[in-house]
């Protein structure tokens, strides 16, 4: 389990003066410009499509702008500070990163509805033409999108982003390069917006099961998630070779850094649930809201012509026992 000696070329010098981590040294700003242009450009188009739906009058739910922001914000806050610096050179750090940012930064991206906003800013082309908000439209009908979305898929993917990843030499290889480092956590937050999409999101999608399936879906993987924090927390050895002799200026022990990233790993698995299945019942319950008032609305139309119809055919039943 052991994959090469020490830190990487890549990253070599900067990293290696760390003083020891403190969250107020890991908190100050920093990290990593792709992050940081991504995060202003993500939050600077959902302002402006909700601008654009305001100023003509309609309404956009402000819980979901603080959600989609808080969501950006977490990305922000584990790439774009220290904590990225940190990461590269202790496992614990790494692994706060890697748990928001493909199980907390999806789910607060997620509830935004970042795709039925851009669908309702965005203007239609006109018959027989083709722009963006066309264009979306067929992403999201295409069949790519149902593989993609769909739990066979996003289940196993999920699993392996961390036993495919740690436990070969795959994870070193990425960490050797910046560009390998950044694809990695790219990687990270795509896997947990499809996983976590078809579940709880808010926006339209090919894959929309029933509430009960998604439940079921929310718990095939956490299962897994506990057993790799766990494995980490047990290990008698370090088992990723980036973190294995992490610098001296640090006064850490790779180790117990490893037993700690075991820890975060395994609550991580915990903490996202239970928000999700909050989140899911909620939902659930507001679903069922609507259907009774709608159900209401009807027969108030039709002066309740399902039960009218519904009474006649027992009175039919009755009157054929005699």
């Amino acid at each position: 389990m052991e994959h090469g000696g020490g830190h990487g070329g890549g990253h070599g010098g900067m990293e290696m003066d760390l003083p020891p981590f403190t969250l107020s040294r890991g908190l100050e700003f920093g990290g990593d410009t792709f992050f940081l242009i991504s995060c202003a450009v993500g939050l600077a188009l959902y302002g402006w499509a909700v601008y654009r739906l305001r100023s003509r009058g309609d309404e956009w739910p402000i819980g979901r702008t603080i959600s989609y922001t808080l969501g950006v914000l977490s990305v922000a806050l584990v790439m774009c500070t220290k904590l990225n610096d940190y990461g590269m050179v202790m496992f614990s750090v790494h692994m706060v990163q890697h748990m928001v940012i493909s199980m907390l930064s999806p789910i607060l991206i997620l509830l935004g509805a970042p795709v039925t906003l851009t669908l309702r800013a965005l203007p239609a082309a006109g018959r027989g033409r083709r722009g963006p908000r066309e264009v979306l439209v067929s992403v999201l009908h295409s069949r790519y999108m149902r593989v993609i979305t769909h739990p066979a898929f996003t289940i196993p993917m999920f699993i392996a982003s961390l036993y495919a990843l740690y436990f070969t030499p795959l994870f070193d290889t990425l960490m050797e390069t910046k560009v390998g480092h950044i694809g990695m956590m790219v990687h990270f937050l795509a896997v947990g917006l499809v996983f976590f999409w078809p579940i709880m999101g808010v926006d339209p999608g090919p894959h929309r099961p029933g509430y009960v399936m998604r439940m079921l879906e929310l718990f095939a993987g956490m299962p897994f998630h506990a057993f790799f924090g766990i494995a980490l927390m047990m290990a008698s050895e370090p088992m990723v070779g980036t973190y294995k002799n992490p610098p001296s200026s640090l006064g850490i022990d790779a180790l117990s850094d490893q037993n700690t990233a075991g820890g975060i790993a395994w609550a991580f698995s915990e903490i996202p649930t239970v928000a999700v299945l909050i989140a899911l019942v909620y939902q659930w319950y507001r679903s069922e809201q609507r259907q009774a008032k709608r159900k209401d609305r009807t027969a108030d139309r039709d002066g309740d012509r399902e039960l009218a119809a519904y009474n006649a055919y027992l009175a039919s039943l009755q009157t054929r026992g005699r």
